[in-house]
Order: C-alpha cells, then structure tokens, then sequence
C-alpha cells in the first residue's frame, strides 16, 4: 500500500504527499538509504534527466539525511542552489554520453541540442536543459519586437517613400515614437525609440542579432530574464544618451541588442573551455567586427552626416550603454542557468547600481538642462 502511494505521488510530482510517505514522523528530514532504496527499486513514471538529479542530490549529502525544501525545489525545476548542488557533486550518478553522439532525434530535438551547444558551457547544464526542455512558454518576446519593428518600418518606408536614411525626412522625426530631446516629459519615448530605424541597413543588422542570439537565449533562460536585459539595454541606451549628447535624439534598438550581444560574448569567454558552439574564435571575431562597424557608421552618421539636415543626428551612445548594461547585468543572467538570481549578493549590487543610476538621469533631465544652458533644437 505504501509502495502504489509512493508510485503514485511521485508520478504525479506531489513533492507533499511523497514526504509524508518517506517521512511518517513529520522530522523534517529522511535518510538518504532509505530514498535510494525507493528510487532503485520502484518503477517511476519520471523524466530521466530529473531522477538522475534527485539520486545525485541524495547521494551527495555528507549527513546521510535530505531535506524537504531540497526536495520539492529540485522536482518542480526551480531555479535553486539545489539543482547547482545537485550538478556539482552528482556528476558520477549522471549518464558520461555526450549529447551530440543521441542519434535519431527529430528536427525539434535537434534544435533544441544545438541551442544547447550554442549557449551554455557545461555538459551536464545541456544535457539537464536537453531533456527537460518544453516549448512552453515559446519565446515569443523576440519574435514579437522584431515583428514589430519590420512593421513600423515598412508602414514609414512607405509613409515616406525612403528606404535608407529616413531620419533626414521631417515627418520621421515627427513621430510619438523617437526620442527626442525636446520632448523627454513624455516618458514612453524613452522605451518607444527601440521601434524606429535609421534605415533599412539598421533594421536588418538588429533583427538579424536579435533573432540569431535572442532567441536561442530566450530558449535556454526564458523570457522573463531575456526581456528583463533587452529593456534595461534599451532604457539605458535612451537615458545615457540624454545625459552624455544632450542635444540628439535616438533611434533604433540597438541598445537592447548590444545587451544581448555583449552579454553572450561574454559569457563565452568567461567559460571558453566549456563552450562547444562549432567555430566560436571565427565567429567571435566576425561578432566584433560587425559590432564595431555598426558602431563606427553610428558616429560617422552622428558627426559627418552625408546630407544636410535640420539638426543633430542620432546618437550612437546608446550602442555603448547597451554593451555595458550585458557585460554587467546580462553576464551574471546568463552565468546563472538554473539558478535564482534573487539569493546572490552580486545580483543586487547590480540592481542598486542600476537604480541609482535611474534616479541620477531622472534629476538630470529635470534639471540639468536648464542648470547648464543646452540649446536643445526645436522638437520637429
């Protein structure tokens, strides 16, 4: 009778119920044999990947006993010290196969290994991610920013018959959508510039960053985190901007991709011998030149403008902003796979910064402006 109660709680992941069956006395705690024994000779209707866990768990505890929170955090997949305690000392009970070698899975699957390779830096964190991995929720932030801005792109393009350049139009920089420094009271320009590009050379590189790197990285940490890093890059990007080039405005959203871009880089570096992703010295590389030339087409834009304009051009402060905000905060998301943010020191260290940060650009645009004398040029 103990036996089907304790087949059937854990089939039906009830953490409770399964405690209350292995722990009669209410200690708060069971003995690691005990566990074992039940796993090794019950069949249970579990994913492999998660008993492989749990076994390791047990069998790396130095007090012979397992704790009920450990327990109930590792069978819901909670990001949590458990499962990093779990990989860390379990790694004899986990299967040596190297993902690659599975053979005849489907397209999917195949996907799934490859963003597997293609972002996380240890064998056992891939192979966890691999078998434990559901498209639900999809990741859809990604998909949905790049739609959006091809939309509102190709509803100016036409608007405005101009295809390349479309900043040196008036009814461009007219729009509720960019940043302008003339019109920084109204606080959603500050989010809203991320929908509007310069032309269509500036489109297709973001998009083309934002669905290469976005979306395997959505995949693997979900959306809350990616979107999380997407818009601290792209509110950062706005608000240094109007603190270092008080007088331009800002489009595109590069400071959004720069995060993802710079935060990826780095984690691969950070963890360069675990990385597995096939031509990562070539491709970092490429990432570098094609990073540092849209940088340098910013600043020429900014400064040497081919064609004569009404006033300023846009900054490109916002792709530097946004590299800093991945390297600092989008470096420690993707170093903590699995893993809450909430109980590290450095994440909040990270936070107050980002905070007083937010508060000293939100005096400045109240009163620096006025303070210094900038002549701002009319708003279009």
């Amino acid at each position: 009778m103990g036996e089907q109660r304790w087949h059937a709680d854990i089939s039906s992941n009830n953490p409770l119920g399964l405690w209350v069956s292995l722990d009669p006395d209410n200690t708060g705690f069971i003995a690691v044999e005990n566990f074992t024994s039940l796993v090794e000779h019950h069949e249970l209707q579990l994913d492999p990947s998660k008993l492989d866990m749990l076994l390791a768990l047990v069998q790396s505890n130095e007090e012979g006993q397992v704790c009920y929170q450990e327990l109930i955090e590792l069978m819901s997949s909670k990001r949590s010290s458990s499962f990093r305690r779990a990989i860390a000392n379990g790694r004899r009970t986990l299967q040596r196969e190297i993902l690659l070698d599975e053979t005849g899975l489907g397209l999917y699957k195949r996907f799934v290994r490859y963003v597997a390779y293609e972002i996380l830096p240890c064998e056992t964190d891939r192979r966890w991610y691999f078998h434990q991995n559901r498209l639900c929720p999809p990741p859809v932030f990604i998909a949905i920013v790049t739609i959006v801005q091809i939309i509102v792109f190709m509803c100016y393009g036409i608007m405005l018959n101009k295809w390349v350049l479309q900043t040196y139009q008036p009814d461009f920089m007219k729009s509720p959508l960019v940043y302008h420094p003339g019109h920084r009271a109204q606080v959603w320009r500050f989010f809203s510039y991320m929908f509007m590009h310069v032309g269509l050379e500036q489109l297709g590189f973001n998009a083309l960053l934002q669905l290469m790197i976005g979306v395997p990285l959505e995949m693997v940490h979900g959306i809350l985190r990616i979107s999380l890093l997407y818009m601290a890059g792209v509110l950062a990007g706005s608000l240094t901007v109007s603190i270092t080039d008080m007088r331009a405005p800002v489009v595109g959203g590069s400071g959004g991709v720069y995060a993802l871009c710079s935060a990826h880089l780095a984690n691969v570096v950070m963890n360069w011998a675990g990385m597995r992703c096939p031509y990562k010295l070539l491709r970092m590389i490429l990432a570098l030149v094609c990073m540092s030339s849209e940088v340098g087409r910013a600043v020429w834009l900014r400064f040497s403008p081919p064609l004569p304009s009404s006033g300023p051009q846009p900054s490109f402060m916002a792709h530097l902003s946004g590299a800093v905000v991945g390297i600092s905060m989008g470096l420690l998301i993707l170093r903590s796979y699995e893993e809450s943010l909430q109980k590290q020191c450095s994440w909040w260290v990270i936070v107050f910064s980002l905070i007083t940060f937010l508060l000293f650009a939100i005096f400045w645009n109240i009163f620096a402006y006025e303070l210094l004398g900038v002549q701002i040029p009319p708003p279009p």
